[in-house]
């Protein structure tokens, strides 16, 4: 392949490698690992931390390992 023949890469790999829904799975990544710290810096097991955000255990262990197909993003947010 040439110069010239390759494809201009972005900033998103999910895009790059040609997720439908690629901006979605990034933003929901991001959430899951910021979850994830938060939960291991306060050291919560899954069950205190299922407690605590009123999800079932099973959820918080999908995030913990980035299984994160079965969750939706919502777009409003009230206050």
């Amino acid at each position: 392949m040439t110069r010239n023949q390759r494809t201009q890469a972005t900033d998103n790999v999910l895009v790059d490698l040609g997720f439908d829904d690629a901006e979605e799975l990034s933003a929901k990544a991001m959430l899951a690992m910021k979850l994830n710290a938060l939960l291991d810096a306060q050291r919560l097991t899954q069950a205190k931390a299922s407690k605590i955000l009123g999800m079932p255990q099973p959820k918080i262990s999908a995030i913990r390992n980035y299984k994160l197909r079965g969750f939706r993003l919502s777009g409003s947010c009230k206050h």
